[in-house]
């Protein structure tokens, strides 16, 4: 090989250099602010209806007056306080922190004007644009797992633990209830993955991460209330959030698959459309910033 083409040959990233990236990649995600208080507001509550909970129920009674199916049970088993609160935040809260987290990814690197630097390095548009993809994903599963490990310190504080009975009525060991605990906070955290690719789309059209993010959550918003208006039925099953609720299959018994497959496979549609989209303009923007 000549001078010439050895001086010419493009720079390839070693394994390591993109696993120094990541790390620094979350590293700087994780101990932003923004994140902390977006983890800190999430941990809050299930602390918040543990508490109301607690109080409601603090005169004898069941207080199955209302709300998801599992919050009749918590005040019998704190375990419960988990599916609770998985089920209070995911409508909202937990895809309204990954927004945030997602749509700031690129237009946030571009708005400070840092989205070039990264650039410079070898690493490549695709190379880093995964890196952003996956640094998502990472806070997709650190938020679900901050609710359900708080919503499981409340629950054994306030309420006692032991075997529980499923949605079906048959009763599993209280280690059989924590492998479903951890089972459903990781079909959570994946329900959350088409909208990590949505938020990372809009990240890609402009450089205003403050825009993306409040295009991001609006899109949530908008989808919520789509799945909300009974005209549109035909179209709800195509909509990321409709099958969010489906990880309560996970309390049965047997457990019922067909909404849960359905919900994933929802996700990871959107996970490739959007995530193409997001490939296909970040591959050809004009980065100035």
């Amino acid at each position: 090989m000549s001078r010439a083409e050895t001086v010419s040959a493009p720079v390839r990233p070693r394994p390591s250099w993109t696993l120094g990236l990541l790390r620094d990649e979350l590293r700087t995600t994780f101990r932003r602010w923004r994140t902390l208080a977006l983890l800190g507001v999430l941990a809050a509550v299930p602390v918040l209806v543990g508490i109301a909970v607690r109080i409601e129920t603090g005169d004898g009674s069941s207080g199955g007056g209302g709300g998801p199916a599992f919050v009749s049970q918590i005040t019998n088993n704190g375990l419960f306080l988990v599916f609770t609160a998985l089920a209070a935040t995911l409508p909202f809260f937990l895809p309204m922190a990954v927004g945030v987290i997602a749509g700031d990814a690129v237009a946030g690197e571009a708005g400070a004007g840092t989205l070039r630097y990264l650039l410079v390095a070898p690493s490549g548009r695709t190379r880093l644009l995964l890196i952003k993809y996956a640094t998502v994903m990472v806070f997709c599963l650190a938020a679900t797992l901050v609710v359900a490990v708080s919503a499981l310190a409340v629950g054994a504080l306030l309420f006692p633990l032991g075997d529980l009975t499923t949605i079906s009525g048959t009763r599993i060991t209280f280690g059989e209830g924590l492998v479903r605990a951890l089972l459903i906070a990781l079909v959570v955290a994946a329900s959350l993955l088409g909208v990590a690719a949505l938020g990372l789309f809009v990240s890609t059209l402009t450089n205003s991460g403050i825009a993306a993010m409040a295009t991001t959550v609006g899109l949530l918003i908008t989808v919520q209330i789509l799945d909300q208006i009974p005209q549109l039925h035909a179209l709800h099953p195509y909509l990321f959030s409709h099958y969010w609720l489906s990880f309560a299959d996970l309390m049965r018994e047997p457990v019922h698959w067909d909404d849960l497959t359905k919900n994933l496979g929802l996700q990871a549609l959107y996970a490739a459309v959007f995530g193409s989209a997001a490939w296909a303009r970040f591959t050809t923007k004009d980065v100035t910033a």
